[in-house]
């Protein structure tokens, strides 16, 4: 893809990631890449019990060893009054009685999945508080436990909290069940799914990791740590944890190797650091390993769902049923239940036209690690749940799958559509989306390659996957714009980038509204102590939507101060100036003032006007909602000896609205198709029955390789959102959510030509394959 020279930056232009420069030769500045003078270190020491009583942690013995600190336990923290992580509430939501799982820096009393952090050492150097760790000795009292959350709630299971002896933390629905069930009973025909959302994790490239400092005389915390955000990290530090005001918690993020959600909330880790620092008097380092973080970082996904989708005779949807039994671990994560309550609800129907939908959502506790957002978080699961019934259901019926989802999908002239979910979808051309994908995808030319694999002794397999998703995150966000005096435009947000290249396309916004050279512009992220007046973080697709959309705001105030500030400098009338390509000018002459001199003549002299600089401060507060959507198609072959799948090709065609910069965009959905591939062909966080982890490396979790991926045609069809002034929808997930249905409706397709059964779950290892092709045979 040609690029444009930077000078040109502007929307929707290629502009080349500035950010890169940096990453690729080694210059990146992450956590561990930064130290403090008197800097300690810390090592953690993890249950290996899944559920069991805490009795004993030879803790003082341990902190006679050379160069040790001291090493703390769960009692320290209580003793101190330290506090715990909680769920936060779900706004808008009235959930009735949840229970509360509150989770401890270090366990106290009870440790209840395997990884939970026990005890930790401090200690002059790491290797020191590595021997030293290795010499501790916690005895547990095993007591039974239960990883499947199908098990957890059968009568008779180990109880994981005493006040939900059921081990069910939550029920909640949605929808008018009665109306649904009368609509099932008149169908002309019901398909009925049982699926899996396998348990996986998000690997990022950079573990967790963090330095804790303490100042006495302010009685201010100093956190560094890689975060999707730094007001998400402040709010639940100060309001759960440590109950201090927020300018008392400076949290600093840095370059961020990955998160995909797992870096949004403080860990347990987190807050036995900051209390170390505190009780010590220096500063105190940790860096995860990355066994570590497969044991202790937050899972993602994890349901059961049996879901059904009624047709009449001729194949239109009457309505549409799902029921999910979501594990949350043994502590709800912070966002822990949110994806299935919130985002696969409103996710429901998709594109299609489906008069009635009731969701219900069972949140149970299970001892394993605790359940959190991934890429999706949700949204990926409505994507998975209608796609499959839909295909299933165009199988069983018959009909042609194109034509059923043609007959079905809501059409253009019929938006603004309010769903029976409630959500107004405000723009989208499905069928136009579709038939793009189906174009581009050659989805015409399969029977001739199918052949051609037949007579190479493979299976080839056709998927398509329609998908919407509900994004946009918290409601409310804000940004600064300021000018130095040397000719520079700084743009401060609360949004984090951990690999979007927001320090590409927030310029170019901004290059784009002021005229303003794309070079002299530079983004500041990460520094609670220098954030908007509003802002959270970087999750749910929500960057571009909420902060870009604050940029653009912030640039009209400017350019509507400037027109004051230009006609008094210019002595004209206000009405009279014009604003274009950076230049203020008086209407019909040569008078102009440029927007760089204009902010430097208002800063050094500000009399008559109602400010004092062209700096300013604006914020963007969503009505809904935004609803990015899509059409992907792959096709795989299946070899029957050996059950071994290959993916042949991929397209995707994409509506994301506006698009700020083409290759960014492209990347986030060959990401996403690329982690979909890991959970629908690999990835799977597995357990014991005991409880023990399985999986706790890339020796046992398989990852995909650049090998895994085939040649990924994307394309777009972008209808811009007129719920925001630059029409964007976001991007992030959509690779993800129209990957999973695709991938597995290709698997389903080549199945079920070899007269195999087309239900199969996720993971689709070579070994499910082929007891599926043998039990057909």
């Amino acid at each position: 893809m040609a690029q444009d020279r930077p000078e040109a930056a502007s929307i929707s232009r290629s502009i080349l990631r500035r950010e890169d420069g940096r990453f690729v030769t080694g210059n990146g500045r992450y956590t561990d890449d930064i130290n403090v003078p008197g800097q300690a270190y810390a090592v953690f020491i993890r249950s290996d019990h899944a559920h069991g009583e805490l009795l004993s942690i030879n803790a003082e013995e341990v902190s006679r060893q050379p160069g040790v600190l001291r090493v703390f336990t769960g009692n320290d923290l209580l003793r101190a009054g330290v506090g715990f992580i909680h769920r936060i509430p779900l706004k808008g939501f009235d959930l009735g009685r949840t229970l509360d799982t509150p989770r401890p820096g270090l366990a106290q009393g009870r440790v209840r999945y395997v990884g939970e952090p026990v005890a930790m050492v401090v200690a002059e150097t790491a290797a020191q508080a590595g021997d030293a760790a290795a010499m501790i000795d916690t005895k547990i009292a095993p007591l039974p436990a239960v990883v499947d959350v199908e098990r957890a709630i059968r009568k008779g299971a180990p109880c994981i909290w005493p006040e939900a002896p059921d081990n069910i933390a939550i029920r909640w629905q949605s929808g008018d069940p009665a109306a649904v069930d009368a609509a099932f009973a008149g169908a002309g025909h019901v398909t009925r799914l049982k699926l899996i959302n396998s348990r996986i994790f998000a690997n990022p490239i950079e573990p967790r990791a963090g330095i804790a400092q303490y100042d006495a005389a302010a009685d201010r915390f100093t956190w560094i740590t890689p975060s999707q955000g730094v007001r998400y990290m402040v709010r639940v530090l100060c309001d759960q944890v440590f109950k201090l005001p927020d300018d008392q918690m400076h949290v600093l993020t840095y370059d961020v190797g990955g998160a995909f959600g797992s870096k949004e909330q403080p860990y347990p880790e987190d807050v036995a650091l900051l209390h170390a620092a505190r009780v010590l008097g220096r500063p105190v380092k940790w860096q995860g390993t990355r066994a570590e973080n497969l044991l202790s970082d937050n899972h993602a996904r994890d349901a059961v769902i049996d879901c059904a989708l009624a047709l009449d005779a001729d194949g239109r949807f009457l309505a549409l049923r799902a029921s999910i039994l979501a594990s949350m671990g043994a502590y709800f994560g912070c966002n822990g239940p949110n994806g299935s309550i919130r985002n696969t609800p409103w996710g429901m129907p998709l594109v299609y036209r489906t008069p009635l939908v009731h969701a219900e959502v069972t949140a149970a506790m299970t001892n394993n690690a605790p359940i959190g957002p991934y890429r999706g978080a949700g949204r990926e699961q409505a994507s998975y749940i209608v796609e499959r019934l839909v295909e299933e259901a165009a199988r069983q019926m018959k009909i042609d799958r194109v034509d059923l989802r043609r007959r079905n999908l809501i059409p253009a002239a019929a938006i603004p559509y309010k769903t029976p979910s409630g959500r107004l979808y405000d723009s989208g051309e499905f069928e136009a989306v579709m038939d793009k994908a189906l174009r581009l995808s050659d989805w015409n030319g399969f029977k001739a390659r199918a052949k051609a694999s037949a007579k190479r002794g493979l299976i080839r397999g056709q998927g398509i996957a329609n998908f919407l998703e509900c994004v946009g995150g918290s409601w409310h966000e804000s940004s600064h714009i300021r000018f130095t005096q040397d000719g520079r435009v700084l743009l401060v947000v609360a949004t984090q980038s951990h690999g979007q290249g927001h320090e590409t396309s927030f310029p170019q916004v901004v290059a784009d509204r002021l005229g303003v050279p794309y070079d002299s512009i530079e983004l500041r992220q990460g520094d609670s102590a220098d954030l908007p007046a509003e802002g959270f973080a970087t999750i749910g697709s929500r960057s571009m939507i909420m902060a870009g959309s604050a940029l653009a705001n912030t640039c009209s105030i400017i350019i509507e101060k400037g027109r004051k500030a230009a006609a008094r400098q210019l002595e004209a009338d206000e009405g009279d100036i014009e604003f274009s390509r950076g230049t203020f000018r008086v209407a019909g002459t040569d008078q102009a003032i440029g927007l760089f001199e204009l902010a430097q003549q208002v800063a050094l002299s500000s009399d008559g006007l109602p400010f004092t600089s062209l700096d300013s401060e604006g914020d963007y507060i969503a009505p809904d909602m935004h609803f990015p959507n899509g059409c992907h198609v792959c096709e795989i072959e299946m070899d029957p000896e050996t059950g071994t799948i290959v993916v042949e090709r991929y397209t995707a065609v994409d509506d994301v609205g506006t698009i700020i910069n083409p290759p960014i965009v492209h990347g986030q959905v060959h990401g996403g198709v690329c982690q979909g591939l890991g959970q629908v062909f690999m990835e799977h966080c597995q357990y014991s029955d005991d409880g023990q982890f399985l999986t706790g490396s890339f020796m046992d979790y398989a990852m995909p390789r650049a090998d895994s991926i085939p040649s990924i045609a994307t394309e777009f069809h972008p209808v811009p959102s007129p719920k925001n002034p630059l029409g964007v929808k976001g991007s992030g997930e959509c690779g993800v959510t129209g990957s999973l249905p695709a991938f597995m409706n290709a698997v389903a397709d080549a199945l079920a030509r070899a007269g195999a059964s087309p239900e199969i779950d996720m993971p689709v290892t070579p070994e499910k394959v082929w007891r599926a092709l043998r039990a057909a045979a």
